[in-house]
């Protein structure tokens, strides 16, 4: 059996390679070529494009790169009809592998959609696109298979893929930093998003004298991409590629929102979620989005569980206020409280196991209908 699996960020890499592991030991013999990354390449998956050079984020940037990427959209479907794979995977990254989606489904091809865009919170329309191009989704939030439901879309509900990667990482302490006093700053694993939100956290370090502070480097990005941040800030740490046991060792945290807001939270620390894009693209967003908050730990508690600070709202007085609230610890308390009903909510762990068990019930299902396919 074949497989063509396309992830376009660092999270996708990182759910990608455990759903590798998973589909590999449920069936050793699966092939998989990837778009993805190192921990995809690692799990077994050879790789045929890395997620480093399709990261654009926000209308601007990607209106500013569009002949790039049409340029990794024709590569990826001469790719995919060289392969000829049983399916196509697609993990997140709603703008390019939708449109992958559609290609898809003309040329015959089955289609599994593994963690869901998320149309629930914007140009929801996109459903009936999903209902026509995708064969199965499988949804890693509880309240999306009720969302799915209502279009008469097949989707599966397998659990959070991070609380298997969370609670499966090697914990280590090897960076020098002292818990008590420790404040992580995550800006994100874009060039434009750290560009953009990078300094506004790094700003407010200096009204926190007693505290230390380090920055989550992505491992897409070099060290030396981060130096120039950091020249006013000889007292700011880096730790590269090493986020969980960063935030293991943080008393808090300023999280970009994203997929790390829930990462932080699954991990006990409380934060302050920061967004900032181009005014353009926050334009363009605002009137778009339906949803009440922009933090996944909020949405999925239906309550303002976690502080927000968005586009001009992340400034150093606002980020001074917030970071010293849940530097308190009647403040932190009330938050790990929230955190274990996040957890709850969130279901058991075996998410990869689960999600790779339905792909290949539903490949031998269609085997079984149709005979005569691969």
């Amino acid at each position: 059996m074949k497989l063509y699996i396309i992830a376009g960020e660092a999270s996708g890499d990182l759910h990608g390679s455990n759903l590798i592991k998973a589909l590999k030991s449920q069936k050793p013999d699966i092939q998989c070529r990837v778009w993805g990354g190192d921990l995809m390449q690692a799990a077994g998956g050879e790789l045929v494009k890395h997620y480093r050079d399709l990261a654009f984020m926000g209308f601007l940037e990607v209106a500013k790169n569009l002949r790039t990427i049409l340029r990794n959209i024709d590569f990826c479907k001469k790719g995919i009809l060289a392969e000829q794979p049983d399916a196509l995977v697609l993990i997140d990254y709603p703008g390019f592998n939708l449109r992958i989606a559609k290609w898809a489904k003309q040329q015959g091809l089955k289609v599994i959609y593994y963690i869901s865009p998320q149309i629930w919170a914007w140009h929801s329309s996109r459903v009936h696109d999903i209902r026509r191009d995708v064969d199965k989704m499988l949804v890693i939030l509880p309240f999306e298979v009720d969302f799915y439901n209502k279009y008469d879309v097949e989707v599966e509900f397998v659990g959070h893929p991070l609380l298997d990667a969370i609670d499966s990482e090697k914990v280590t302490s090897n960076h020098s930093l002292t818990k008590n006093s420790l404040v992580a700053l995550l800006p994100g694993s874009r060039r434009q998003e750290v560009q953009r939100i990078l300094p506004r956290m790094l700003e407010s370090t200096v009204d926190f004298p007693e505290h230390e502070f380090a920055i989550a480097g992505a491992s897409s990005l070099a060290a030396e991409f981060y130096q120039p941040f950091l020249e006013k800030y000889p007292n700011v740490r880096l730790v590269q590629g090493d986020t969980y046991n960063l935030l293991r060792q943080s008393k808090a945290a300023l999280v970009k929102s994203g997929t790390s807001t829930l990462e932080a939270a699954l991990l006990g620390v409380p934060e302050v979620v920061c967004y900032a894009g181009s005014p353009i693209s926050f334009f363009i967003a605002k009137r778009l989005v339906n949803v009440q908050y922009i933090s996944l730990v909020n949405l999925i508690m239906d309550r303002p569980l976690v502080r927000e600070l968005i586009q001009d709202e992340l400034n150093r007085e606002n980020i001074k206020t917030a970071l010293a609230e849940i530097l308190n610890p009647e403040k932190a308390a009330e938050l790990q409280a929230g955190y274990a009903e996040l957890r709850e909510r969130l279901g058991q762990g075996g998410a990869s196991e689960r999600a790779a068990q339905a792909i290949l019930k539903h490949l031998n299902r269609q085997s079984e209908i149709s005979p005569n396919s691969r």
